[in-house]
C-alpha cells in the first residue's frame, strides 16, 4: 500500500465515529486488547478499500480515486465518500480480517500477539517501492516464481518489520509465509516474476537487512503455490524450540559452498566403509528425507525439527569425535541445528551446506543428492533429477508424489500411487482409511479437530541411532 493511500489520523477518527450502532455495540463487548486489535483491523480494511479505488492509469505525479462513477482528487474527499457510502463493506472486511487474526493466533500458539502501537509508531512507507509505473495486470499475471530466503540479524522492532512485510507482499500480490523475530527473518513467497524481482530489490535495499540477490533461492511456481499470505512475529524464525538467546545462530558450524560440500561428499563416498570419522547428517524431517537425500546420509526419523535437539541429546555417542557434514532445504535449519550440536562439545568439527540443497542443485542437478526436494507449499516437491528413491505406501512400487490424507482432519502426507488411489487407497494408512469411512457415514456427529494419526503416533518420537 502506498503512503498516500493510508488514511490520515483526522479522517480516520472521523470515519470511525460514523460506525453503525451494531458495530459499536459489538466492539464494546470486546476486551481492551481485543478492541485494539479490532480497531487495527478496521483501519487496515479502510486503508485497503481506499487503495483499491486508486486510479492506476494516472500518469506519474497525479493521484486520484474512482468510486461509484465519481473521481476524487483529494484524500479527504475519497475518505468521506467511503465512510458514508461503503460502511457495510468496510465492516464486513474488518470482521473477516479480525477473524483471520484470531484464527492465526489460535492455530499458531507460538506466534506472539501483535503489538499494534509498536508497528504503527514507525513509518514503513519509505520501505515500500513505488509501482505506479507498473500495471496491476503485470503484477498479477505472467511467468511466476517462488522465493525461499532467510537472514539472521538483530531486529529491534519485529512488529514494524512484520507490518512492512505484510504491506509489501499485499501490494505485490505475493502469497506465502514470512516469519519475523528479534533474531531475523525467514520467508517463502510466490508471485509473478515481476513481483518477486521487486520484492528482492526491496529486501536488498532495506537498511536493516541489506541482503544480496544470491541469498534468495528460486524455483518455478507462483502465487498459486500457497493458499494465502501469512506474516507473523515469532520467538524463532525457524521453530527448533530452543531460546535463540541460549543457542544463537552465531554459534553455527563452518559454512561450505556447494562446490566444497560436493568434494567432501565425494571423498566420503570414495572411502566407503573405511570412513568412520565423518557423518553426513540430514537435518530435515522423515517425510522430506524419504523422497530425496544425499547418498549414504544419516536421516533421523523425526517428525518435526523441534525434535532435533532431543535427538542430538539422545545420540551424543553417535557424534562423539566425528566430523559432521550437515544439510537441509535452504540452510536455515543447519544454522541453529549446527549451533546446538556444537554446544554439546562432542564433535571434532561441524560443517554445513551454505544455501542448502536448493543452492547445491543449482550447480549439481545430477550430483550426490538423489530424488526430489520437498518444499513447504502446495507443490510438495520439486525435482532436478529423475531418480525415485521412495515407494508407494500400499503396493511398494516406486513413487514419490505426496498427497494429503483423504480422511477429514488428518493432516498427514501419503505416498499412494495412481493405481492404488484408483482402488480407494487414499489415506495415510489402513487404520486412517477405515476411520475416514466411519466418519463419512456419521459426518453430522464428527468432531472437527486436527489429530495425529496412529501410524505417526506409533513412531518413536526421538529415535536412538547410536
Amino acid at each position: 500500500m502506498a503512503a498516500d493511500d493510508t488514511p490520515c489520523s483526522e479522517f480516520m477518527d472521523w470515519e470511525l465515529d460514523t460506525s453503525t450502532s451494531n458495530e459499536l455495540k459489538q466492539e464494546k463487548q470486546l476486551s481492551a486488547s481485543q478492541r485494539r486489535y479490532y480497531s487495527f483491523c478496521r483501519r487496515k480494511s479502510f486503508a485497503a478499500f481506499v487503495a483499491s479505488k486508486r486510479d492506476g492509469s494516472q500518469e506519474e505525479g497525479g493521484t486520484s480515486w474512482c468510486c461509484c462513477g465519481q473521481t476524487f482528487k483529494e484524500h479527504s474527499a475519497i475518505h468521506k465518500h467511503v465512510a458514508r457510502t461503503h460502511e457495510a463493506e468496510i465492516q464486513r472486511h474488518t470482521q473477516a480480517t479480525y477473524e483471520r487474526l484470531l484464527n492465526q493466533l489460535v492455530e499458531e500458539p507460538e506466534m506472539q500477539q501483535p503489538n499494534m502501537r509498536e508497528a504503527e509508531a514507525i513509518d514503513i512507507s519509505a520501505w515500500i517501492p513505488e509501482t505506479c509505473h507498473i500495471s496491476e495486470e503485470k503484477l498479477q499475471k505472467g511467468p511466476g516464481e517462488v522465493l525461499l530466503y532467510y537472514h539472521y540479524c538483530q531486529v529491534e522492532n519485529p512488529h514494524a518489520i512484520c507490518a512492512w512485510q505484510k504491506a509489501l507482499c499485499e501490494k505485490l500480490h505475493l502469497t506465502g509465509k514470512v516469519r519475523v523475530a528479534t533474531e531475523g527473518i525467514n520467508g517463502t513467497v510466490g508471485g509473478t516474476k515481476m513481483s518477486t524481482d521487486i520484492y528482492i530489490d526491496a529486501m536488498c535495499s532495506h537498511p536493516l537487512f541489506r541482503m544480496d540477490k544470491e541469498d534468495f533461492k528460486t524455483s518455478d511456481g507462483g502465487a498459486e503455490c500457497f493458499s494465502d499470505l501469512r506474516v507473523g512475529v515469532y520467538k524463532e524464525i525457524v521453530p527448533m524450540g530452543v531460546d535463540p538467546d541460549v543457542i544463537s545462530y552465531q554459534l553455527a558450524g563452518v559454512h561450505l559452498e556447494p562446490e566444497e560440500f560436493h568434494k567432501e561428499v565425494e571423498a566420503l563416498l570414495a572411502k566407503g566403509d573405511l570412513c568412520n570419522d565423518t557423518i553426513l547428517l540430514d537435518c530435515r524431517n522423515f517425510y522430506e528425507s524419504k523422497i530425496g537425500q544425499f547418498t549414504c546420509c544419516l536421516a533421523p526419523n523425526i517428525r518435526k525439527f523441534s525434535y532435533f535437539p532431543d535427538y542430538v541429546d539422545q545420540n551424543l555417542e553417535l557424534f562423539r569425535d566425528k566430523r559432521v557434514l550437515m544439510y537441509c532445504t535452504g540452510g536455515i535449519r543447519c544454522e541453529r541445528g549446527s549451533a546446538y550440536l556444537r554446544s554439546k562439545d562432542v564433535c571434532k568439527e561441524v560443517y554445513q551446506l551454505k544455501g542448502g540443497i536448493h543452492k547445491y542443485l543449482e550447480l549439481f542437478p545430477e550430483g550426490f543428492y538423489r530424488g526430489k526436494l520437498f518444499v513447504f507449499d502446495e507443490r510438495y516437491a520439486i525435482s532436478s533429477n529423475s531418480d525415485v528413491i521412495s515407494d508407494c505406501r500400499y503396493c511398494s512400487c516406486p513413487w514419490d508424489r505426496y498427497e494429503l490424507c483423504s480422511t477429514p482432519f488428518c493432516y498427514q502426507l501419503v505416498l499412494s500411487c495412481s493405481s492404488c488411489r484408483q482402488d480407494g487407497h487414499t489415506a495415510c494408512c489402513p487404520a486412517c482409511q477405515t476411520k475416514g469411512q466411519a466418519q463419512s457415514e456419521a459426518s453430522a456427529a464428527v468432531t472437527h479437530y486436527k489429530e495425529e494419526c496412529e501410524c505417526t503416533g506409533a513412531r518413536p518420537r526421538i529415535p536412538q541411532d547410536v
